[in-house]
């Protein structure tokens, strides 16, 4: 039997241990030991020796006492203890408090720091369930010292037996080994989880990972919608990013602790100017019971002076770390959003010749983001048209992590839209009822969201101008105000004269190529373009790839050009972009790679596009003498003809070309899917069916035209005559009076006979 003694001072005490003599146990080979007062309780102590502990003695702190009701003198049976395999701490909470009230403070306490410092004081000791101790706290960081009042509140333990063996892959190991399970007692290890919760009533305010479950408000405000924050079409890339970047701040922080999960702290949007980037992410702040997003253009950040622009990156970040530092996880959010992110993340080492003023800027946001110190609790939205300029490191996991593309608007999203722009004039009878906004988003395809905002504002100033008076000086007309209504052909008006889609039809382009008409002259011509009909309708079919590539080879002035415009025409796309030689006139080699990777980078944006290239031996510099051609063109060419667009877009390829042999040396043959030859005309009805299209000859005339024409066809060195060719000769000769309108056209064809058999 031992008698109990008191600690013999202080530090004893904090050291949360049990003294004995060692002549009684030897705490080099016994480290701990069951004190029983009587025979239906018992408490486990670990053990020191001290030589002030006479034998037969065990000395306990004034916590310890109170733990196990132990009053000085009484006796109590003391053995030696040990713990099985499957008591050890795994995770450990404890509650905590001021000892005293005079050394209250409102000072919060960094939990993760006391969870650090109580494994060092105790690691290897026994604790159990109900445990009083006193615990000496050092704040170093504040160069203060605090002694708090613990509690083991619970203890959860694993068998590290069973669990060494199935981390080691023993196929005959319980599933249930490594599970949690509370236990009464057990060791500390050097890698338990040590919890700190906040006392009932206590003023003292923990802060850090390591402090237990506290009041936790959503990250999500319950009152959000789209169509109140006046977003429309972009439910699919909110639902996308609320998946990656939100929902996992909904849980509390302690069970994000529990996953070992990180939040994600960067964002980028990238796509179409006006697609609604900057607009989403300035609603995040109000979806988000976050704090006031901080909006910073990006060439705002760059400054002329030496360390500037970095100090500035530094400082959006310097809230964020400072209530990182004094709340820990249940610090707010923190939303940095930058617009033109590409200003000044642009790839290092790609600015040559300037100063490094970009590259250190780059870093700095790089280890803001995802550096030493990792914060939790910010939210990096960059906004960008060219994602191909932003640095890699930059859009690794754990920076900006989430890349979506914010891209044109389908029917149900622009008609969002316009219910959203239209809804002050909808309340306030201000636009007429027959108005159908689903008829318009049908007839606004490849616009964005800017140009159906721009759409609303032309169609309402088309309406205003109505009520303007005529005559010196432009008034309205008060009267008519009250009465103003936006109908329908206002919304025509805009639509024909004012808004057309950066991402739309070239409808001038066409009707350029398209002046003289489409002429059908043969049933040559009726099969071409039902061969352009039937690919168009190939690449709309979504059971389909959705990518060919077809090329119009045949000689000059055959009507390739023509053919390609009323092939993409008829497609009824709503996306046709045209390159032509007399857009790159002046433009050096790596020009005209850029220009036809944009091209068809713009293309790939929209869901159903055609691209017609014209004059490909023009576009590529190529001459027969020398022969002369441009490597890096064709090369682009090669690369971006083969690369199909992303998954439910859908591309047609229109090229045409005037050598057939060029195609096959250059290599471009193999890469268009279908080549149509584009004939000549070379009998005599062919040539009519044009003459008469022109309606310059009387029907007494033609059999005449018709009978030398075929007389100059049966010709040996008449070898056909292109369309274009033919309808230039036409215009030549409608110049002329009446009567010599036949022998001009006749002769200039006899001419061309002959200049082809030579």
């Amino acid at each position: 039997m031992f008698r109990v003694r008191k600690a013999p001072s202080e530090e004893h005490t904090l050291a949360n241990y049990a003294y004995v003599n060692r002549s009684d146990f030897d705490d080099k080979q016994i480290k701990h030991v069951r004190v029983n007062p009587g025979p239906a309780h018992h408490y486990i102590f670990s053990i020191r020796n001290d030589g002030s502990i006479k034998p037969g003695e065990i000395a306990f702190g004034v916590p310890h006492r109170k733990w196990a009701a132990l009053s000085l003198d009484q006796e109590v049976r003391v053995t030696p203890f040990t713990f099985q395999q499957s008591e050890y701490v795994g995770s450990m909470i404890l509650t905590a408090d001021f000892n005293a009230k005079k050394n209250v403070t409102s000072e919060p306490l960094n939990a993760d720091l006391m969870a650090r410092e109580f494994s060092i004081q105790f690691g290897g000791q026994a604790f159990s369930k109900g445990m009083q101790m006193a615990f000496r706290f050092e704040d170093k960081e504040k160069n203060k010292t605090h002694t708090l009042s613990l509690v083991v509140k619970s203890i959860e333990g694993f068998d590290i037996g069973k669990a060494a063996a199935a981390a080691s892959g023993a196929s005959n190991t319980d599933s249930s080994a490594t599970k949690p399970k509370q236990i009464e007692a057990g060791e500390l290890l050097p890698n338990s989880v040590i919890v700190f919760d906040k006392e009932e009533g206590s003023m003292l305010n923990l802060i850090g990972k390591s402090k237990g479950k506290s009041a936790y408000r959503s990250i999500i405000n319950p009152d959000w919608d789209f169509q109140q924050m006046g977003i429309g079409g972009l439910d699919t890339e909110f639902s996308h990013i609320f998946r990656r970047a939100f929902a996992s701040r909904v849980f509390p922080p302690e069970f994000i602790e529990q996953l070992g999960m990180k939040h994600v702290r960067g964002i980028l949007l990238f796509g179409p100017p006006g697609t609604g980037k900057t607009l989403m992410a300035r609603q995040i702040g109000k979806m988000l019971n976050a704090r006031e997003p901080k909006i910073v253009n990006g060439p705002q950040i760059l400054d002329k002076y030496v360390g500037e622009s970095e100090s500035n990156v530094r400082k959006l970040f310097a809230d964020a770390e400072e209530e990182w530092r004094r709340c820990g996880a249940n610090s707010g959010l923190h939303i940095i959003i930058f617009d033109e992110i590409d200003a000044i993340c642009k790839q290092r080492g790609s600015m040559a010749g300037s100063s490094s003023v970009h590259d250190t800027v780059v870093n700095q946001l790089l280890s803001k983001m995802d550096g030493v110190e990792q914060l939790n609790n910010i939210l990096v939205i960059g906004m960008t048209n060219r994602r191909d300029m932003i640095d890699e490191a930059l859009l690794r996991p754990g920076r900006l992590e989430v890349q979506m593309e914010v891209s044109l608007p389908d029917e149900t999203g622009r008609l969002q839209i316009l219910k959203i722009h239209t809804a002050r004039m909808r309340e306030y009878n201000k636009m007429d009822p027959n108005v159908d906004l689903e008829d318009i988003s049908k007839r606004t395809k490849n616009f964005s969201g800017a140009e159906l905002e721009g759409l609303v504002r032309a169609a309402q100033s088309s309406a205003m101008n109505r009520l303007v008076k005529a005559g010196g000086k432009a008034q309205a007309d008060p009267d008519a105000i009250e009465k103003l209504a936006i109908n329908s052909g206002d919304f025509d008006y805009a639509l024909e004269n004012d808004i057309k889609p950066a991402f739309g039809r070239s409808d001038e382009s066409l009707n350029r190529f398209l002046s003289r008409g489409m002429i059908v002259w043969g049933p040559e011509v009726t099969k071409i373009l039902d061969e352009g009909s039937l690919l168009a309708a190939t690449v709309k079919n979504p059971e389909n790839s959705g990518f060919r590539t077809v090329v119009l080879a045949g000689a000059a002035k055959t009507g390739k050009t023509s053919l390609a415009a009323q092939m993409a025409k008829s497609s009824d796309f709503p996306f046709v972009k045209v390159i032509s030689p007399e857009d790159t006139v002046g433009f050096s080699e790596s020009a005209k790679c850029m220009a036809l990777k944009k091209a068809f980078e713009d293309a790939k944006r929209s869901k159903l596009s055609v691209l017609l290239i014209d004059n490909l031996e023009r576009l590529i510099d190529y001459h027969p003498v020398g022969p002369r051609y441009s490597n890096l063109v064709i090369q682009a060419l090669l690369v971006l003809l083969n690369a199909p667009p992303p998954a439910g877009h859908r591309l047609f390829v229109i090229a045409t070309s005037s050598d057939r042999m060029f195609l096959r040396d250059m290599g471009l043959m193999d890469v268009f899917g279908d080549v149509i030859d584009i004939p000549k005309l070379t009998t005599a009805g062919q040539m009519m069916n044009v003459i008469q299209e022109s309606n310059i000859y009387s029907d007494d005339q033609l059999p005449m035209i018709e009978q030398k024409l075929a007389s100059i066809c049966r010709g040996e060195g008449f070898h056909g005559v292109g369309i274009k060719h033919l309808l230039e000769l036409i215009e030549s000769a409608r110049q002329c009076e009446a009567d010599y309108r036949v022998p001009t056209l006749l002769n200039m064809m006899e001419g061309l006979a002959l200049n082809l058999y030579r």
